[in-house]
């Protein structure tokens, strides 16, 4: 289905949902789970299909949605969110949630294989997401690249500290993103980074860059590559420019061997603003080099972009204590405007993310990468609807795409049947069917009912029907405290049963 998207045809949320989830992928969790279950215990097999996964999938959506703090309260009575336990049983949910499978535990490699794939449980999954980001037709010639952690403080040999990112614990993605937040393409890191194919062996952290970039149209010099100081390099710059990306990054001075720029103490002297510009030609690829002074200077270099013409931004001075305008560089103000992609996704991610804790690390990959489709579905539908002439107030936040997604994916199964054990105090239960019923006087809550306090009948002129749960007839007899009509005669005498 994403072909279709080149062309902007306008489809509904879950259809946005289902061209990363599709049935081919559906079936595959669907048979794998199947056959890790029966691997656990061949007597519980789990039996599942395609439209059970799709339900599975809604109910953590909308859990991500209401945010409970436990799993179990959907189904509990006095927290019962009905478009979750209407769809499916909390037993069978947690079946699936402890069954939930990717790939054939039989063909694992071993522990001690030093070649062996730490993301073989989710090596399926990642490899058919990766495929459908990289089909994405790209309209955006900005490209950024940047680090994602996936929330986790567990125990796993995969995660990582970083304290520069708002979760400094978790797994690390290195995700390629439009300005918009639109991801085309990702790889996790799990301790090693190879060379990209038939591209020369620049580092690890250069390589990354030419590793995401590697399904690209190259020699076409369509695309720029924004990048910060952690991948940059001289080598890494004259190689996208020699395979037809120009890039723009921060930099590491010590990474430039020659690059000797004043030294912040002196350009303070210059005033807030000041900068210097330095350019070098290496193996034909024209590198122009900036240095900038805001609070505290900052570097970057480029192969398209250079000093000029000159900005001015707002500032804040903290000892004037107002807004002063600040001269900036071209390159400053350029990097500062397209840079922002991963972040901007993360934080989309991050409004409703799913956070169903597990001590498998594959579960909470999976739970990343529906947040992650729902994102980029809910991209496109915006793209598309722009495209489409819809006027952006007009077009569905994300919220309400998660939704309706939510509730496509819980509806396109079998019809919802009700399950759960009735409740054991059947007078109780008839008390709350006639609360619903009519705007007749609120029946008071059992506290209340049964204190045996200041509970006096009176005649009262009209007549109303008795809120006895098992009596039908009408009464001109009402309670003074409870304010109810009951019935209290020769032959019938609710009113004390209704207290007791």
């Amino acid at each position: 289905m994403l072909e279709l998207s080149n062309e902007h045809v306008l489809q509904s949320p879950v259809d946005y949902f289902k061209d990363f989830f599709d049935n081919d992928l559906l079936t595959l969790i669907a048979t794998q789970s199947n056959l890790y279950s029966v691997q656990k215990n061949p007597n519980k097999p789990l039996n599942t299909s395609e439209k059970e996964v799709e339900q599975f999938i809604g109910i953590c959506i909308y859990m991500s949605i209401y945010g409970l703090p436990r799993s179990r309260m959907y189904w509990n009575g006095n927290t019962r969110v009905e478009k979750v336990a209407h769809v499916m049983s909390r037993n069978r949910w947690e079946e699936l949630k402890a069954n939930l499978h990717f790939n054939n535990n039989d063909h694992m490699p071993l522990q001690n294989d030093p070649n062996k794939d730490r993301l073989f449980k989710i090596r399926p999954l990642v490899d058919a997401l990766q495929n459908k980001f990289k089909n994405i037709p790209i309209e955006e010639q900005m490209l950024c690249v940047d680090e994602q952690i996936v929330p986790f403080k567990g125990t796993s040999l995969l995660k990582q500290y970083n304290p520069m990112k708002p979760h400094k614990w978790g797994y690390k993605l290195f995700v390629l993103c439009d300005s918009k937040g639109l991801i085309h393409n990702f790889e996790i890191y799990t301790g090693r980074i190879l060379p990209a194919t038939s591209l020369p062996d620049i580092g690890a952290s250069s390589n990354v860059v030419l590793r995401l970039v590697e399904h690209l149209p190259r020699n076409e010099n369509k695309f720029l590559i924004y990048f910060d100081n952690w991948y940059s390099s001289p080598a890494l710059l004259v190689t996208l420019a020699n395979i037809g990306f120009q890039s723009l990054g921060t930099i590491r001075l010590g990474r430039f061997p020659g690059l000797l720029f004043s030294s912040d103490q002196e350009m303070k002297k210059k005033g807030r603003g000041s900068y210097e510009e330095k350019e070098a030609t290496i193996d034909g690829v024209k590198i122009r080099a900036v240095k900038w002074l805001d609070n505290r200077g900052v570097s970057l270099a480029s192969t398209f972009e250079s000093a000029c013409p000159i900005n001015t931004v707002q500032r804040f001075d903290s000892k004037g204590r107002e807004q002063i305008d600040v001269t900036c560089p071209k390159i400053v103000t350029t990097y500062n405007k397209f840079m922002g992609g991963v972040d901007l996704l993360d934080g989309l991610i991050s409004y409703y993310r799913i956070n169903l804790r597990s001590r498998k690390f594959y579960l909470r990959f999976f739970f990343h990468f529906v947040d992650v489709s729902i994102v980029n579905g809910w991209l496109l539908f915006r793209r598309d609807c722009q495209h489409n002439g819809i006027a952006k107030q007009g077009v569905m936040d994300l919220l309400a795409f998660r939704c309706e997604v939510a509730e496509s994916l819980c509806n396109l199964g079998a019809d919802p049947i009700k399950r759960g054990r009735p409740s054991t105090d059947r007078v109780e239960n008839e008390f709350s069917k006639k609360k619903k019923k009519g705007p007749c006087v609120n029946i008071p809550i059992p506290d209340v009912r049964k204190d045996g306090v200041g509970h006096w009948p009176s005649v009262v002129e009209d007549r109303q029907r008795c809120k006895h749960p098992f009596c039908k007839q009408k009464s001109s007899i009402m309670c003074e405290k409870c304010k109810v009509h009951l019935c209290l005669n020769k032959g019938k005498n609710c009113f004390v049963d209704f207290h007791l």
